[in-house]
């Protein structure tokens, strides 16, 4: 099973493609406030860029550990899946994820969680994201 990462964000020229294509693939929505991903700048203009993704905890997974409903499910690799028909929107995930990866989505009451899909992995034109095989 494979997971996300971003290993080469020195390369990034903050293109926002990769927050694009995971709100449209994954939101059906072309607003970069509906991805799972998020680039950030690590300080002011001059600053170098930075990603904001889950880094798919394995055993401590707390976003998992909190919900009260079990809406997030524990993927084999690490990381997450959301079951939306579970989740009521609680807001517990958002507070409880360490890296500050998943954002609530205001118009569905909803959690934006990364599955670790790679759709960004394929948009990004300057290879500063991988999908790489985990051991389980």
């Amino acid at each position: 099973m494979k997971v996300f990462k971003a290993v080469e964000m020195n390369r990034c020229i903050g293109c926002l493609s990769c927050m694009i294509t995971c709100s449209a693939v994954n939101q059906q929505d072309h607003s970069i406030l509906k991805s799972a991903i998020r680039i950030k700048t690590s300080g002011g203009l001059t600053g170098k860029f930075v990603a904001i993704v889950c880094q798919a905890c394995k055993d401590d997974v707390p976003c998992a550990e909190i919900c009260p409903t079990g809406a997030l499910i524990k993927r084999p690799a690490g990381g997450v899946l959301l079951d939306k028909d579970k989740c009521i929107g609680c807001e517990l995930c958002v507070s409880a994820c360490t890296v500050e990866a998943i954002h609530f989505d205001q118009e569905t009451q909803k959690p934006i969680v990364c599955k670790h899909c790679g759709v960004c992995v394929r948009f990004c034109p300057h290879g500063c994201l991988q999908l790489v095989e985990e051991v389980q």
